[in-house]
């Protein structure tokens, strides 16, 4: 097992990295201050791994509450079903919520955690690659609207990230695919040779070799840590771990929360954004190929897609939680490695990705 630290003060926490950790009663007594232990999970995650975590969780008081499965069922109407729940218990305010399940789970549950009584303790379980990687750590939480990703939550940190790497052995491909896009993704921000790493293991990684897992989980991990450690509320570098996003997030809305990944679209995404920075001159052709080829070898899609108009992703870039003063910035590439946020390119190059980068 490693274990990291997001230095976050007295809201700071530690992510447990390893294999077989979802037994370890250890992990989670410590960080559950009442009797009460209230676990969000999904319909796929619960007949796999419910059992186990329950038994992690022997001497406490556990109830549970079984989520459809889908990024569809991350909205206001899943969390108040989550809230009625714990008030028909009823959960007092000591109260701990654990999120058992992937980035839909988690992202739900942090924000009813956040909610609940002015906020309650919860604890990360990620079950999947995107989780472990990504969504588990850095107190994100949020629930989707119909207009908009993401665009309803609040910061509310874990106490602790308990990231079991074995988990991910019954992730169905795509899935697994989709986690590889926030791998790629944290690489291209902040690590070179990360990068060049994943250019020659992006193989393994799909294939589940428990030393790549390991490496990948752990060094995103890492980067979120210390970016997150810095700008825990997004007012500057954290705004960098969207590279990808603002693209992605259009997509899934335009095409209606759910028929893409999130992965996928942030995949696709990613490609949008290097194609945009050798249209501003900050990296060169070579380098856009360099993410194209990775972002394709691990399965995901380089383009949006053809049902979305250029005219009608601009229109849903706006509703972007970076927008300001009605300007999106966007994060984009000065080198393999190196990301910034600008809010000064041209409109016409944004216009040409959205115009030649379509399916």
């Amino acid at each position: 097992m490693k274990t990291l630290e997001v230095a976050l003060g007295e809201r700071g926490y530690p992510i447990h990295i390893g294999a077989d950790l979802l037994s370890r009663a250890d992990l989670l007594a410590s960080r559950i201050d009442g009797r009460q232990v209230m676990v969000i999970t999904n319909e796929t995650v619960a007949p796999l791994y419910l059992d186990a975590l329950r038994g992690a969780l022997d001497g406490f008081e556990v109830h549970e509450c079984v989520l459809p499965d889908g990024e569809s069922h991350k909205t206001l109407s899943t969390a108040e079903h989550i809230f009625e729940t714990l008030l028909s218990v009823p959960c007092d305010r000591r109260v701990t919520i654990v999120a058992l399940g992937g980035g839909v789970v988690g992202d739900i549950a942090g924000f009813v955690a956040g909610c609940y009584q002015r906020g309650v303790g919860f604890i990360q379980v990620p079950t999947t690659l995107l989780a472990q990687v990504d969504s588990s750590v850095g107190g994100k939480t949020a629930v989707n609207s119909r207009l908009g990703k993401n665009m309803i939550g609040l910061f509310h940190q874990p106490r602790c990230v308990v990231a079991d790497t074995g988990l991910l052995a019954t992730l169905p491909a795509r899935e697994l695919a989709a986690g590889a896009a926030e791998v790629i993704k944290t690489a291209l921000i902040r690590d070179a040779a990360f990068f060049a790493y994943l250019e020659d293991h992006i193989d393994g990684l799909l294939a589940l070799d428990p030393g790549v897992v390991a490496t990948c989980v752990a060094r995103c991990c890492e980067i979120k840590a210390s970016v997150v450690a810095e700008d825990e509320r997004e007012r500057g570098v954290r705004a960098l771990l969207n590279l990808g996003h603002t693209f992605g997030h259009a997509i899934e809305t335009g095409l209606g929360h759910g028929e893409w990944l999130h992965g996928e679209a942030v995949a696709a995404g990613l490609c949008m954004a290097a194609d945009l920075s050798v249209r501003a001159g900050m990296i060169v052709e070579p380098d856009r190929e360099r993410v194209r080829s990775l972002v394709e070898r691990a399965g995901l899609p380089t383009r949006g897609p053809s049902t979305l108009t250029p005219e009608r992703l601009r229109a849903l870039m706006q509703v972007d939680k970076k927008v300001v003063d009605g300007a999106v910035r966007l994060v984009l590439l000065d080198a393999i490695g190196d990301a910034v946020v600008r809010a000064d390119y041209e409109p016409a190059w944004l216009d040409e990705t959205l115009r030649t980068q379509r399916a």
